[in-house]
């Protein structure tokens, strides 16, 4: 429920569309897009086939047996469904505004090589766990008694009680071949350490075993899956938010006015400029991916310059609104230093609305060819130099409140530059065939798609919007307490909502194999997690109330307020969680839009009216804005777990097929 600067973005490598395929057959969900985005590529492959500049008289690459007359999508015909786990959910951008929903791609994204593999990596697994495939890894003679114990917990196999664990893993070919009913493949025992089948012969027993519904897992593989999946985001994404710690964290020791002031310049410059920027580039999720998939890669390019020049189009109007700010804030907080210094913050920030334009389409064109890893780097260089540029304009230089502003602006214009360098030196440059007039048509439909997208994360933000200026209300010390709130809570939601990625991806995954009690498992072990990370977010928060404030500001009253908020903001943290993890999960189920409206109705029609009439009614100020808050993701939290709790799992995954061959004949109609 915390809202983010838009410093950051996402994480995945590059190959042609043609070699995910003959890594096995993909799920039509991946080879469909909506007819509206049909139309955009349609209408740029068209265009490029008849265009006589060289920058696209080598497009697509040539080391490819793709051709401007094939299918978009690299086939003839709908493929069978087959029982592949290559399904993974898009529109997740490291950067985006950290609230329980997260935002995500009108419609789904073909895959990139790099997430075939995860999804074959995935499957091989679940065949191992159960013991379809010889083990990786040879035991090794008598094992010791804590090495026993340590297997016997942590163990992903799954076991059975008639079987020793010791004979399951030698004679895998007969358990296997006893599961389907089929007859061994081999006359004797599969011995450890012969070579593991090729790949054909696994695809075979992976789709056999998913038709006979015997692929069973374990708590140990599901907890050890969302960890894997989870543990690098949640890296990356408290990298992203380091910089906006950054700076709360030099303005608190400059002032409380000056630490009031940068939350409230904050929160407007988010909902006027940088979740609107987001939400209009989500769109990008699904088309720079699917022109990618489609085989042609100039395409990438193509769509990540045109939404660059369409994001800078609100430059103009937004500086405008920005630079004129003061009169607007002065009306809105009592305290006219605050909206002064709030105004000359925002005024400086205008200078890196270029560079947050250009860097939330440059994150969706490397993610788009899975170098989700790019960000990651640029963020590891300039996380830190944004803490050094604080020090350095604020402190060094003497600029005070606008060398953090300063610092802030140069941080937005450089991530994209450290993009850009990656790319030109290091990879990603096959979907660049440089600038082209392209870019400036054919704008209608990027804007339909982008839209939708733009509109629901907007209504979700702007309740913080008026929380902060609620804040305000209540004086100076209140607002800056408020800055230190969002930001601590903000970090804090940076553990659950990488899990909750995490939940929905492997969700998706079992889901779209037809596994429905490994889908369950996954799950409950979802669920369980996001309560062990509520639990420790309580207990830290409620631990240190009084020492962290003291972080962020000397100011004795400004720490006092927030320690007996910090309370409520604890007991925040388990339904925080919980509500991110089930969206997480309705995300995986293909229901995203039932935990959407469930937010939406919890932020407006709870949320909002109990943190109102606690805050200004009852008296309680602060801590009745926490608490109002509080209350509504308690809402959503209960209407999501009992949405969960309550489906139909089977029809699930029912529905999850209709929404693939609906896909599909989207496709036989575009073509």
């Amino acid at each position: 429920m915390s809202p983010s600067l838009p410093i950051a973005a996402p994480a995945r490598h590059s190959h042609h569309h043609h070699h995910a395929a003959e890594a096995g057959p993909l799920s039509s969900s991946y080879l469909a897009t909506s007819p509206l985005a049909q139309e955009i590529l349609i209408r740029d492959i068209a265009e490029c086939s008849t265009d006589s500049e060289a920058e696209y008289d080598d497009a697509p690459d040539s080391d490819s047996d793709a051709d401007e007359s094939r299918p978009l999508h690299g086939h003839h015909e709908p493929r069978q469904r087959s029982a592949s786990m290559a399904f993974h959910p898009s529109g997740i951008a490291y950067g985006t505004p950290c609230l329980a929903v997260a935002p995500q791609a009108p419609h789904p994204a073909p895959p990139v090589p790099r997430e075939v593999e995860e999804s074959r990596n995935a499957e091989r697994s679940l065949l191992r766990d159960n013991h379809f495939l010889p083990p990786k890894h040879r035991r090794t003679g008598d094992e010791g008694t804590l090495r026993r114990v340590y297997r016997r917990i942590f163990s992903t196999k799954v076991r059975d009680p008639s079987l020793d664990d010791a004979f399951a893993d030698t004679h895998t070919d007969l358990i296997y071949a006893k599961a389907v009913e089929t007859t061994p493949l081999l006359e004797h025992d599969y011995e450890v350490g012969l070579p593991t089948p090729d790949s054909d012969e696994e695809h075979n027993r992976w789709e056999t075993a998913v038709a006979a519904n015997v692929i069973k897992t374990t708590w140990q593989r599901e907890a050890k899956t969302l960890v894997q999946y989870s543990a690098p985001l949640i890296v990356a994404f408290l990298l992203h938010y380091s910089v906006t710690i950054g700076s709360v964290l030099t303005v608190g020791r400059i002032g409380m006015v000056e630490l009031g002031a940068v939350n409230l310049a904050t929160m407007t410059a988010s909902i006027t400029c940088y979740v609107p920027i987001q939400g209009l580039a989500t769109c990008l999720d699904t088309l720079c991916a699917q022109a990618y998939g489609s085989g042609h890669k100039h395409l990438v390019g193509l769509q990540a310059q045109r939404m660059t020049y369409l994001l800078w189009l609100l430059i103009p109007p937004i500086g405008f609104l920005w630079y004129f700010s003061e009169p607007i804030l002065a009306s809105v907080v009592p305290d006219p230093e605050t909206a002064s210094l709030a105004a000359l913050y925002l005024r400086i920030l205008i200078f890196g609305i270029p560079g947050v334009a250009a860097f939330e389409s440059g994150k969706r064109f490397v993610q788009a060819q899975g170098l989700f890893h790019a960000t990651t780097y640029a963020l590891l260089i300039a996380a830190p130099l944004s803490f050094l540029m604080n020090w350095f304009f604020v402190w060094k230089l003497g600029w005070h409140f606008a060398g953090a502003a300063t610092a802030m602006a140069v941080t937005q214009n450089l991530l994209p530059l450290l993009l850009v360098l990656y790319v030109y030196f290091i990879e990603g440059s096959e979907c660049w065939k440089g600038f082209s007039k392209r870019a400036f048509y054919n704008w209608g439909p990027m804007v339909k798609l982008a839209l939708p997208g733009m509109i629901m994360i907007e209504a979700q933000f702007s309740v913080l919007e008026i929380l902060t200026i609620a804040a305000g209300q209540f004086g100076t010390a209140n607002l800056a307490a408020q800055s230190v709130l969002v930001t601590t809570t903000s970090t804090a939601f940076n553990i659950p909502f990488p899990l909750a990625i995490a939940a929905s991806t492997r969700v998706a995954n079992l889901i779209g194999a037809r596994l429905v009690g490994a889908a369950r498992t996954s799950a409950k072990v979802a669920l369980a997690a996001g309560c062990v990370v509520g639990l420790f977010n309580l207990t830290v928060l409620s631990t240190f109330r009084h020492s962290i404030p003291l972080i962020f500001t000397s100011d004795p009253t400004v720490a006092a307020i927030v320690a007996q908020a910090m309370t409520v903001c604890a007991v925040l943290q388990i339904f925080d969680a919980l509500a991110a993890v089930s969206h997480g999960l309705l995300r995986g189920l293909g229901r995203q839009s039932v935990g959407g409206y469930a937010n939406l109705f919890s932020y407006y029609f709870v949320a909002l009216p109990v943190s109102l009439g606690t805050g200004f009614w009852m008296g309680w100020k602060l801590v009745g804005l926490w608490f109002g808050l509080t209350a509504g993701l308690a809402v959503v939290t209960a209407i999501e777990l009992v949405y969960l709790f309550r489906i139909d799992w089977e029809t699930a995954v029912d529905q999850a097929e209709a929404r693939m061959r609906s896909d599909a004949n989207h496709e036989g109609e575009a073509k």
